[in-house]
């Protein structure tokens, strides 16, 4: 689904965007800031802006003052205004919608939406795609126009096979902007994606974002991507790292897992798409893992509409871009605990509120393992640690810890398991 909208931008003057979301509830609101002189229609931003969609996600984007289909002189704008632009675009999203909990930009756009971000509380999330660490980066673009500037103050210049004209008080304000502080207290988890050959903002510019970071912060090399993202597959690319990335700090997750007492009313959820999360799995069946290129290690992995990162720590030569094969099995180990706890509590009216699993995996020897029938070499120990909570008697929660091992991942891990593997037909 989408829609053409117009809102007011910094100056007044009538901004054009549109909002693409998807068929059910989404996941979470995103709004996408275009590179300098682009526009909300160029390539990068629509296809990455459609692969979100496709993902569960709500984009809005939308024309800078004097850009695309909004109204205004571009020649009356400079950095300052793009940022007082993004924030008419949250304004408009919170009015109408929700507020934006991820916020994406593209070169410029990057650089705007890393000045903008503290200002926008509900955003959890800012990712930043070929961003300059300076605005001023792009005086750089603009330099075949600086003598004609200084003469008269007003220059035209081609910019991307267009014309624009421009004024001396874009360059000043560009000089004056810096973003090292802003970053230094963005309080949001930061994603850097830049590619090592970008000939227009080269990828020192990634390096001192980061750095200037704190965490939670991630980069992501799009290896040899042009600055534009022209080629469809670059853009694909980012749209499954940065929805796989961002599921980590959207807030509907963490609460799946909260249970009521029996007979207490259940609260709606403060998000609306936490329904559409908890029925998801259910329309794909089965899990797709792809290889992701360039990285060693890291995997994308596809459930349904879901869409997770594995990858493998720094120290074993990977990039800690998510969780390890082994966490995963620790994470169904846990979830499919606590839910079958959940289950048994709700059926038997028990006073459970709330459950909390921890769990670790390690290798022993064989000798020290009294329960294991192997004795010589190693085996694979992971220890669970289950708690509790609510006004719940020894002997209900001794019935609980009993159920723990009932639930079906932790049978099927006991059980005999018949692994077939082929290789696909050729396409």
């Amino acid at each position: 689904m989408n829609a053409q909208i117009e809102f007011a931008g910094s100056t007044g003057v009538r901004l054009a965007g549109r909002l693409d979301r998807p068929a059910s509830a989404p996941r979470a609101f995103v709004l996408f800031a275009h590179c300098f002189t682009c526009s909300k229609d160029s390539l990068a931003t629509s296809r990455i802006s459609h692969a979100l969609v496709a993902r569960g996600f709500a984009v809005l984007r939308f024309d800078f003052t004097g850009l695309g289909g909004s109204d205004g002189d571009f020649a009356n704008t400079d950095f300052s205004s793009n940022i007082a632009d993004l924030l008419a675009a949250v304004d408009w999203l919170r009015s109408t919608h929700q507020a934006p909990s991820i916020l994406i930009g593209h070169s410029l756009g990057g650089a705007a939406v890393l000045a903008a971000a503290s200002r926008v509380p509900e955003a959890v999330a800012v990712v930043t795609m070929g961003a300059p660490f300076e605005p001023a980066h792009v005086t750089k673009l603009l330099a075949p126009a600086l003598p004609a500037l200084a003469a008269s103050g007003e220059a035209e210049i081609d910019l991307a096979g267009r014309r624009f004209r421009i004024r001396r008080e874009l360059i000043e304000d560009l000089e004056r902007s810096r973003n090292d502080d802003a970053i230094g207290h963005l309080n949001k988890a930061l994603l850097v994606m830049h590619s090592p050959v970008d000939a227009t903002v080269d990828i020192d510019n990634a390096r001192r974002i980061f750095e200037a970071a704190r965490h939670p912060k991630s980069f992501v090399s799009l290896v040899d991507a042009d600055h534009l993202l022209t080629r469809k597959r670059d853009a694909q690319y980012v749209a499954d790292v940065l929805a796989a990335w961002a599921s980590r700090y959207l807030p509907a997750e963490a609460a799946l897992f909260t249970l009521q007492p029996p007979g207490s009313a259940v609260p709606a959820p403060a998000d609306t798409q936490q329904p559409a999360l908890m029925a998801a799995t259910a329309l794909v069946p089965g899990v797709r893992v792809d290889s992701v290129q360039g990285a060693a290690f890291a995997q994308s992995v596809a459930s349904g509409r879901h869409r997770l990162l594995g990858d493998e720590p720094p120290s074993v030569g990977g990039t800690d871009l998510g969780p390890s094969p082994y966490d995963f099995l620790l994470a169904a180990l846990g979830t499919c605990t606590s839910m079958t706890l959940g289950m048994y509590a709700r059926a038997k009216a028990l006073p459970l509120t709330a459950v909390s699993v921890e769990l670790s995996h390690s290798k022993i020897h064989a000798a020290d393992c009294a329960a294991c029938e192997t004795r010589d070499g190693k085996v694979d120990r992971i220890e669970r640690i289950v708690t509790l909570e609510g006004d719940l008697t020894d002997a209900q929660r001794a019935k609980l810890l009993e159920i723990a091992d009932k639930c079906p991942v932790h049978r099927t891990l006991h059980a005999e398991v018949s692994i077939v593997t082929v290789l696909a037909a050729d396409a």
